[in-house]
């Protein structure tokens, strides 16, 4: 039976707003027979219709969308043995660059100057009638700031933090809320601004204002009646506004402060004025994927302390707590929020830094229930003050980006499935809307080095399409002219030192290469590399200036720039200190160079570029034979030996022939020197265990990987972590950290995804699956199994399907199954070496293991 699977609009199944003129539409199939392919597809919007054999991003190509407009699309899709399937789904058009009658308002008497600190949440308030039947609604909101919209009392839609956070300079997502069911005859819409990330404290050096004087609304509330007629009312002068509401303190990093005493009807209120905007971004409906509440999670136990009642949830997560009380009116209640616990049981906030990340709640008489709104913690532990335990009820909800898990990996070791499990949690709690570097202290910013190197293993684990492509679309508008990308995106008022960003650094800045990269190999959307191709090729230009500058032959290639400008070997815990680890740049950044020129060589061909394909193309072959020449003894042997700098030559192609052979050689006399503990900052952690498996030394990776001593990825398991660790070192195994004076200002995260690109490894030579083509339409399964594994599965949701290899051995019998979606075709390879082209369906096959079988994979 054929049956369409999952058929979306704009990477959307439902719920999809877009003010895109060609929205593109991708499905996937299944069949219960095997072998089955795609004859042809019929896709269908109004008087519009394509057949088409293209299952990924097929564009519409009609009459011109109109704006405000529900459109029906339908696909009918056709397989080789004349079976048929149908489906449909529904979008809306947005604005499409309508002119808003709304205008943008504030409180016009509201004056912040304080430092460091966010503006007191405003509240605006409208009351209106409607006299006729109301066929529908819709309601159009932005902000400067973050909001939350109220409708006669009752939330509207079911995000945290609209409208996101993007670059404001220059962009600026609205949303769209059907509130069709919500209108009554008499009606009062009430919206609460926080200052979110575009007023409020941001950064590190708590910076405000950096968008905005203060928090400013633009909404419009479009009605269309049963008689056709349509009323649009929007923001202006009518409107009444207040700082006295519920909401009496918001701050990303502080917490939130509410005042449930409060009645709105009693408070002062006054007219809105209207506000213009130190900015001008161009609005445009929200393409990314927002942030909404998804597991909830209940406290593993609950302990008395002298400082209160500290409740362990058994799981670090990013979110906000649940309470539902019983109290006095005036009661208070305190809430405070940390990752780890002191020695005496209470919470350890020392790594918060001036983060206070703390809830407070001001209750009214009898029982009630209260969760923060515009705020967020990353947290295991809290402490509750103010209330005895039997009066609270506790439980937590975690706040994360809209991303569909796709991907799933188990194995016999239960270790490595809490590793799993441990990148999965630090990546959802650190994609808040854009892809943050930790989520509890006070920073939360858009690090591009983490996802640099983390995308190939979010994008096996959740569906990335929309999440990344909205936050590369700010990294494209902060490009400076110089090619340099800002350390963080969006920078939103970020500089250090200030020449960085107009320099380009490598591996931070290359996420606008490895990124989009990642993008096209999981989704096959080749749009993703035509948009960025010009930030790209801008990029890797800036990198090659300023590794040439100042230098001669070879040297040209040496990317050598003052190491204080470069972050280096990022965190590496072979060298005890900040200033050790950017020493190392010299390597890092070549590499860097090397890579990037060769991936944009590859980009360039795959758009028809063929000469920039050629140009770039020299570029990382020269580079890779300069670091081989100055950096080397040219018999693969580094001048100075560290684990990255052979790491990122032998995974980049760097080194051919016998030079390639030494250099694994020594690359393993390190890691057996280090007892197979890692010994790689950022950069190399990610490719450490392919250099190792894919030069002939499973063995060892599959011990480094296994290893359960300091540092390394299962010590931290053992050490009862329940995220990935920013540092190797966290904490000892008494649970106590140990990090000194390095430069960093202790710094230190207990849930910092960066390291846990160690998932790719899982899925791709653990598991086996890799893909061939872009977006899996030619894959291969080809498991590597070691010693201390007897099973292994990994399983992806691919845009033509799911993707499943499974392999178990038995003494010497080593048996594989495996799934093919339809579209796709897949090479299987076994440990004997026997090998076989795969279509559609479902496959099992068997092989003995001997002692020759590495040898032959190898082969």
């Amino acid at each position: 039976m054929l049956k369409v699977r999952k058929f979306t609009c704009e990477n959307l199944t439902y719920g999809c707003v877009t003010d895109e003129p060609h929205p593109c539409f991708s499905f996937s199939v299944d069949s219960d027979r095997q072998g089955a392919k795609l004859e042809k597809a019929v896709l269908t919007v109004g008087n519009w219709s394509t057949e088409t054999t293209r299952q990924i991003a097929v564009p519409y190509a009609g009459e011109e969308l109109q704006p405000f407009t529900t459109y029906e699309a339908l696909l009918e899709v056709r397989d080789d043995a004349g079976e048929t399937a149908h489906s449909r789904i529904s979008f809306e058009t947005g604005r499409m660059d309508t002119p808003w009658k709304a205008r943008w308002i504030t409180d016009g008497s509201y004056t912040f100057t304080e430092k460091k600190v966010s503006p007191v949440p405003m509240n605006f308030r409208y009351r209106f009638k409607t006299d006729k039947k109301v066929k529908s609604a819709r309601i159009y909101a932005t902000a400067m700031g973050i909001y939350e919209i109220l409708l006669n009392g009752e939330k509207v839609g079911d995000e945290y933090f609209a409208p996101g956070f993007t670059s404001y300079k220059t962009r600026l997502q609205y949303q769209t809320y059907d509130v069709t069911s919500h209108i009554t005859r008499e009606n009062e819409l009430n919206v609460v601004a926080g200052g979110g990330w575009a007023v409020g404290s941001f950064v590190f050096t708590r910076k405000n204002r950096i968008s905005a004087d203060r928090q400013a609304l633009l909404l419009e509330l479009r009605i269309t009646y049963a008689d056709g007629s349509v009323s649009v009312t929007g923001t202006d002068t009518n409107w009444e506004v207040t700082e006295e509401g519920n909401y009496r303190e918001a701050d990303i990093y502080d917490g939130e402060t509410y005042d449930a005493t409060v009645c709105l009807d009693k408070i002062n209120w006054r007219k809105a004025a209207l506000e213009k905007l130190k900015i001008r971004p161009r609005i445009f409906a929200a393409s990314g994927a927002p942030v909404r509440a998804h597991e909830t999670l209940f406290p593993k136990s609950c302990s008395r302390t002298v400082k209160g009642l500290v409740y362990d949830f058994g799981q670090n997560f990013a979110g906000v707590v649940e309470l539902s009380i019983r109290a006095k009116k005036g009661q208070k209640i305190i809430v405070s929020h940390a990752e780890i616990l002191n020695p005496d049981g209470t919470l350890n906030t020392d790594f918060l830094r001036t983060a206070t990340a703390r809830a407070t709640y001001i209750c009214r008489e009898g029982v009630q229930k209260y969760s923060p709104k515009l705020t967020y913690m990353g947290f295991r532990y809290i402490c509750i003050e103010g209330i005895a335990q039997e009066d609270v009820e506790v439980s937590a909800k975690a706040l994360y980006s809209d991303v569909e898990e796709q991907g799933t990996f188990c194995c016999s070791s239960s270790k490595l499935n809490r590793l799993q499990s441990n990148i999965t949690w630090s990546a959802k709690s650190n994609f808040m809307d854009i892809p943050t570097d930790c989520p509890q202290r006070d920073e939360r910013m858009g690090w591009t080095g983490d996802i640099a190197v983390f995308a190939p293993t979010a994008c096996w684990n959740f569906n990335m399409s929309r999440f990344l492509d909205k936050w590369l679309s700010d990294m494209e508008a902060e490009q400076l002219p110089t090619g340099g990308i800002p350390n963080t995106i969006p920078a939103q008022g970020y500089g250090f030192p200030a020449t960085m960003p107009a320099m380009a650094i490598e591996f931070w800045g290359d996420a606008c290469i490895l990124v989009p990269w990642a993008l096209y190999q999981a989704e096959g959307d080749k749009h993703v590399l035509e948009k960025y191709y010009p930030m790209m090729k801008k990029y890797v230009d800036a990198c090659r200036f300023w590794a040439g500058l100042f230098s001669a032959g070879k040297h040209r290639y040496i990317w050598n720039t003052p190491s204080m400008l470069h972050f280096g070997d990022w965190v590496a815990p072979d060298v005890p200190q900040m200033s050790q680890w950017q020493k190392r740049s010299k390597w890092t950044a070549t590499a860097s160079l090397c890579n990037t020129s060769g991936i944009l060589s590859d980009i360039a061909e795959i758009l028809g570029m063929g000469q920039d394909a050629e140009k770039y193309r020299k570029i990382s072959k020269r580079t890779a034979d300069a670091y081989c020449s100055i950096l080397t003894d040219g018999n693969g042997k580094l001048k100075e030996e560290f684990q990255t700098a052979y790491v990122l030559p032998l995974y980049f192609g760097m080194f051919d022939g016998p030079a390639k052979e030494k250099a694994v050689d020594n690359l393993v006399r390190l890691v057996k020197k280090n007892d197979y503990c890692i010994g790689t900052g950022f950069p190399g952690t990610p490719y450490i265990l392919f250099a190792l498996a894919d030069n002939g030394r499973a063995d060892e990776a599959y011990r480094m990987l296994l290893n359960e001593k300091c540092p390394s990825w299962l010590y931290e398991v053992k050490c009862g972590a329940t995220t990935i660790w920013e540092r190797w070192d966290g904490l000892d195994e008494k649970g106590v950290c140990p990090i000194g004076d390095d430069g960093t200002d202790q710094m230190i995260s207990y849930n910092h995804y960066a390291s846990g690109a160690v998932g790719d490894f899982l899925y791709r030579r653990v598991a086996g699956i890799e893909a061939r083509k872009p977006g899996y339409k030619r894959f291969k399964i080809e498991p590597v199994p070691g010693d201390g594994l007897t099973f292994a599965k990994g399983s992806v949701e691919t845009p033509y399907g799911r993707i499943v290899s499974e392999w178990k051995r038995e003494g010497d019998k080593f048996t594989v199954h495996a799934e093919v979606p339809v579209g796709s075709q897949c090479t299987l390879k076994l440990p004997d070496g026997t090998a076989e082209i795969l279509e559609s369906g479902r496959y099992e096959r068997h092989c003995r293991l001997t002692g020759t079988d590495r040898q032959e994979r190898e082969r």
